[in-house]
């Protein structure tokens, strides 16, 4: 699939089996201005599992559950943020996903 203006755009959420979900787009529309609130959602509670991981890590009376159970989080959080930035240099520079 190519990316840029009218092409496919990663969306920031996957479909059935963990499919990467495209929309064929012209960058304006209801679901694309869905996904931008998704992706502006997704990048603001990753800066939140920083900040909580800093005290977290600070914390040296944190238990492994407590460090495993943000460690899941932050591994969510890091591959929606990898989506998020495989769309969005997608759109900027007009190349495909392999």
């Amino acid at each position: 699939m190519r990316a840029g203006a009218g092409g496919a755009r990663l969306l920031p959420w996957a479909g059935e089996d963990g499919k990467p979900c495209y929309l064929l787009t012209d960058g304006d529309g209801p679901l694309a201005r869905a996904a931008d609130a998704a992706e502006a959602v997704q990048l603001s509670m990753a800066v939140g599992l920083l900040r909580h991981a800093d005290g977290l890590l600070a914390d040296e009376r944190a238990s492994s559950v407590q460090l495993r159970y943000l460690l899941a989080r932050m591994c969510e959080s890091l591959r929606d943020v990898h989506r998020v930035a495989e769309s969005r240099g997608a759109r900027l520079d007009g190349t495909g996903w392999d």
